[in-house]
């Protein structure tokens, strides 16, 4: 009988054994199976990033290369607003300081608030819409005394008080009374986006207009190798389509404007080609080359988000393509995937608290900035990285 025990005793101990190496030879194997998930290719092509994100085959149309980036998780973003949706609807009002701003009181009355002088670097702005206002770097605003482009990423709450804005003017030979400002639909190129995100200089801004790319390559290209908007056809066009130099009224022109739509025309249905058999995931960014360097990347929180940006952020990296020369190198899915590494540089920190958090990451060359909304939990609805031109 007592040897019966210990036997059923020792049983039992080699079962409890079994089950619990069974078990701990089951989590190393999720675990395992977790660090595999990261890195292994799936169909249509890419490996999972360090945020959930994946890179695609590139969509090439000359020396363009577009890798969209994608995410199967994507976030509810229904309850922000863009600036063009409000400035389009009323909800948003742009206005030069100096004068009065109309402002609606909690009970529906109207209130004339008076600002200060008029500034080239700062604007007024009000959100009367109920939903948090998105703003991005390089998003352009005409009208007033000049046109303007947003300084910096932020988010303005509902209901706040008159915001003094922080721009950057795009249009160098005008400083007067103009019509009130409207959505311009544009985004200024990276080479501009850079200096004012980036730099925060008002007259690299200008020069970056001016110059079409500051990359340091179009000044030493061999002629066969020449950019499509060249230094000598901005000037031209300024001359006869655009003497005060706004952005709007130059890459809208004839001369650069039909190369630019045309341009975007195919890159645009080329990329919907690429990306409209997507199964459980969406398009919520893109990582941009020129020729063989990986030059930029937009990434938003959603699939929505993007694609309400996309036409005037394509519009803008085909103008820095035309404005860089047609280099025959091209980048790599590897060199789109290992660009979206996040940056271990100097970080600064910009805030409001409970409304948004702004970061500036840099490290060598390269610059990295995300745009935090802290309400009612933190999300990152954009975040931008830059190949620095300068």
């Amino acid at each position: 009988m007592k040897d019966r025990r210990l036997f059923h005793l020792a049983l039992i101990g080699l079962v409890g054994l079994a089950v619990l190496l069974g078990w701990l030879g089951a989590s190393g194997a999720l675990a395992g199976q977790d660090r595999v998930l990261h890195t292994v290719k799936v169909q249509s092509g890419g490996k999972a990033g360090p945020q959930g994100w994946r890179v695609l085959e590139p969509v090439r149309y000359e020396h363009l290369s577009v890798f969209p980036v994608v995410a199967r998780e994507g976030i509810d973003t229904s309850a922000f607003l863009t600036l063009d949706e409000g400035l389009a609807s009323g909800q948003v009002v742009v206005a030069e300081q100096g004068g009065e701003i109309i402002r609606r009181t909690r009970d529906g009355r109207s209130v004339r608030v008076p600002q200060g002088g008029a500034s080239v670097n700062q604007l007024v702005l009000i959100n009367r819409s109920g939903k948090p206002l998105v703003l991005l770097a390089g998003e352009v605003v005409t009208g007033g005394k000049q046109d303007r482009v947003i300084a910096k990423d932020r988010i303005v709450p509902p209901g706040a008080d008159p915001l003094p804005l922080d721009v950057f003017c795009v249009e160098h030979g005008r400083w007067s009374a103009g019509s009130n400002f409207a959505a311009a639909k544009l985004m200024v190129h990276p080479s501009v986006r850079e200096k004012a995100a980036v730099e925060q200089k008002q007259d690299e801004v200008w020069a970056a207009v001016s110059r079409g790319s500051t990359h340091q390559s179009v000044a030493t290209a061999s002629a066969d190798a020449a950019p499509q908007i060249s230094g000598r056809t901005l000037a031209r066009t300024v001359e006869a389509e655009a003497p005060t130099q706004s952005y709007g009224k130059i890459y809208q022109s004839s001369r650069i404007g039909q190369s630019v739509e045309a341009f975007a025309a195919e890159v645009e249905r080329r990329f919907a080609r690429a990306t409209q058999e997507l199964k459980g995931e969406r398009v919520i960014g893109v990582v941009i080359a020129y020729g063989g360097e990986v030059a930029w990347a937009d990434v938003f929180a959603s699939g929505p988000l993007f694609e309400n940006y996309w036409p005037k952020l394509l519009r803008s990296y085909v103008v820095e393509a035309l404005a860089r020369p047609p280099l025959q190198e091209r980048a790599t899915l590897d060199d789109a995937r290992e660009f979206l590494e996040p940056l271990k540089g100097r970080t600064t920190e910009e805030s409001e608290p409970g409304v948004y958090r702004w970061r500036q990451t840099t490290e060598g060359r390269y610059a990295e900035i995300a745009l935090d909304s802290l309400a009612p939990k933190t999300i990152t609805l954009h975040w931008v990285k830059i190949q620095r031109t300068s």
